[in-house]
């Protein structure tokens, strides 16, 4: 304590069972109000009443707790116990936190996106007060990069555990629960990804002779209790990783551990992030082992093979999802995640990115919160998502498609957050519209009527599944695309799109003039008139770019022709392997405007679009390059693109 009074910032790592989660916030709110943090809502609330019970304090009183929908805390709490988001949340309307003396991050190495933007914002808040102090807490944490961040120093507490025997098996969570109960000391714990895999088990365990109970995130508040709670009676808990960190179950002896979780991962097919099932890693592994040695000596059983090598540390949650949200939370607190003091910043082109997206789906303007980027940030959902959501007026239609999880919950939210504006249900027509407005940047045309063959608003060609080719029309959201292949599409209307881009376009061929006129949705055209006139003899000069250079010379030896828009850009379509070694962008004009290169593949269809190669070669052409050496293995597809030799002829050598 003497070190968070004196130099307001601090580390500290203890191992699994060791109790600086109960003892440790308690301590530090003798400097005054603490705010103590938790990855988990289960956690937060089982966490407060056990500190409630070792300190005889009431809950409500002296300790409370706030989550989603649930507050129990009062003026003279002195120690909160609240979920990641609510910090995020409170910061908006107070960035001080003024409230608090002491903010505490626990279970730090899980390493949500919410827990690093609570880092970076209290960071911040103790650089204007001298009066606050930030600590962060955790069991198997890399500290050296925290400790450089925070300038703070690292405190070990070296506590034993009891011993712990490892066994590895193969075969199910439910025969390995068989296994180990006739000699069970205690209750019985197992790990396990998710809540169909949880039901699952619990069906195969029924006649097993102990009580069965689940534990997993949405749980009803009676359910959650009856896991955790002390018992006489032999007792198997299911349960997800929800149990891996502070959670404490009475009494475990024993872990059975899948040796699998659920992670949240950006999917580039459907633009939006999903719950996938992955190997945990070792840190993850060593703190559920240690659930088992927190009362006596323990043994774990893993379902996994002892050979298998597993990540040491798990991996943030800032590198694997979509940055929108957190860039709305960064916008909504005052600040601009181009400049925010990320811990671990990500890639600049992911934050434009997510900048782009929120200003498509309407959530910021010049960098400011609309009043439906407000809306949105209460729906615990994808922006993509949550603007679908509001779109469509929160209907069952929208959450159908929208929730990953309790559909019941979503509902509730959308019905507070929307008020009037909410509907049970709407027609076809708008919740097309709804998808619309969720997804615009997804938008896709077909190149010929009828075709299965289309352009997607990115400049990207695709092609409709079977199921889908026969779709009438011939505009579409895809809301799924794998590789070049659109799998899941809706139907829209060409009056829907508003241009985003208008284009006039002059070409002089000797005593005429030719005038194309395009609107444009992205890079779909959706109208081109053209005319071609004479030039009076009195005529003005033409617009400078008529005057510019009409074609660009490439590396490959051969010359492209090059079209100046009406939005300044000035466009070359070049097959890919053209420009393989070059590295600068070219430069046209006094203005020295770069060229905008539509990248195409062998087929002559767009894969990409930049302004600058030299980001392309370094990051995307990794991506690319994969897609199409499988699409086209006759082609050359370097892994060094810059020392390849440019080529118009793209086969490969025999």
């Amino acid at each position: 304590m003497r070190l968070v009074r004196s130099e307001r910032r601090a580390i500290i790592v203890a191992p699994p069972g060791s109790g600086k989660t109960t003892r440790v916030p308690p301590a530090l709110s003798q400097l005054g109000k603490t705010i103590l943090l938790q990855p988990r809502r289960v956690a937060a609330r089982a966490l407060a009443r056990r500190i409630a019970s070792e300190r005889n304090w009431t809950i409500g009183n002296e300790i409370g707790w706030q989550i989603r929908f649930e507050r129990r805390f009062s003026a003279r709490t002195r120690l909160l116990v609240a979920t990641e988001g609510i910090l995020t949340a409170r910061m908006q309307s107070d960035p001080l936190l003024t409230d608090f003396n002491v903010v505490i991050l626990d279970e730090f190495h899980e390493r949500s996106v919410h827990a690093d933007l609570a880092l970076a914002l209290a960071k911040q808040a103790t650089a204007s007060r001298d009066d606050l102090a930030l600590v962060v807490m955790s069991a198997t944490l890399d500290t050296k990069p925290l400790a450089d961040f925070l300038g703070a120093r690292v405190m070990t507490i070296d506590a034993r555990q009891y011993p712990i025997e490892v066994r590895y098996a193969q075969g199910s969570v439910a025969q390995a629960v068989r296994n180990a109960l006739p000699t069970a000391k205690g209750h019985i714990l197992c790990f396990l990804p998710g809540r169909r895999e949880i039901d699952r088990t619990i069906g195969e365990l029924r006649d097993v002779g102990a009580r069965v109970l689940p534990l997993h995130g949405s749980l009803e508040v009676d359910g959650q209790e009856a896991a955790l709670a002390p018992s006489s009676e032999p007792k198997v808990i299911v349960a997800t990783n929800v149990a891996e960190t502070s959670l404490t179950v009475d009494g475990v002896s024993d872990v059975v551990d899948s040796g699998l979780q659920k992670v949240l991962r950006y999917d580039s097919e459907t633009a939006v992030d999903h719950l996938v099932t992955e190997q945990i890693t070792g840190d993850s592994a060593e703190q559920r082992a240690g659930r088992a040695g927190r009362l006596g000596p323990g043994r774990v059983t893993r379902l996994w093979d002892p050979r298998a090598l597993l990540r040491p540390h798990r991996e943030p949650e800032i590198r694997r999802v979509d940055l929108a949200s957190a860039a709305l939370d960064i916008i909504a607190w005052g600040g601009d995640p181009a400049t925010f003091e990320w811990f671990e910043r990500p890639q600049e082109e992911r934050i434009t990115s997510a900048i782009t997206l929120l200003e498509q789906i309407g959530a910021i303007e010049n960098r400011k919160l609309t009043a439906i980027g407000a809306q949105m940030r209460e729906l615990p959902l994808h922006p993509r998502l949550a603007r679908m959501l509001i779109a469509a007026c929160g209907s069952d239609e929208a959450i159908e498609l929208a929730a990953e999880g309790d559909e019941r919950e979503l509902r509730q939210i959308a019905h507070r957050v929307l008020g009037k504006a909410y509907r049970h249900h709407i027609a076809d027509d708008d919740l097309r519209r709804a998808i619309l407005a969720g997804f615009p940047d997804r938008v896709a045309m077909r190149r010929e009527p009828k075709s299965p063959r289309v352009l997607l608003a990115t400049g990207t060609g695709a092609t409709l599944a079977r199921e889908i080719e026969f779709t009438p029309g011939d505009f579409f959201v895809a809301l799924e695309v794998r590789g070049d292949l659109v799998l899941r599409a809706v139907p829209v209307e060409r009056e829907w799109l508003s241009p985003t881009r208008r284009d006039r376009i002059e070409e002089i061929d000797g005593d005429f003039v030719r005038v194309i006129e395009r609107k444009a949705y992205m890079n779909l055209v959706l109208h081109e008139q053209q005319v071609e006139r004479r030039l009076a003899p009195h005529r003005a000069e033409p617009r400078p770019e008529a005057r510019g250079p009409r074609t660009l010379e490439l590396p490959s030896g051969r010359s492209v022709k090059l079209e100046y828009r009406d939005d300044g850009t000035i466009v070359a379509a070049v097959k890919l392997q053209e420009l393989f070694g070059l590295a600068e962008t070219p430069r046209i004009g006094p203005k020295q405007i770069p060229v905008t290169f539509h990248l195409l593949a062998p087929n002559g269809r767009p894969v990409q679009v930049t302004k600058d190669l030299r980001s392309f070669w370094n990051g995307a052409y990794k991506e690319v390059r994969k897609e199409l050496r499988a699409r086209y293995p006759k082609h050359p597809w370097p892994e060094d693109p810059w020392s390849a030799k440019p080529t118009h002829k793209t086969k490969k050598r025999p």
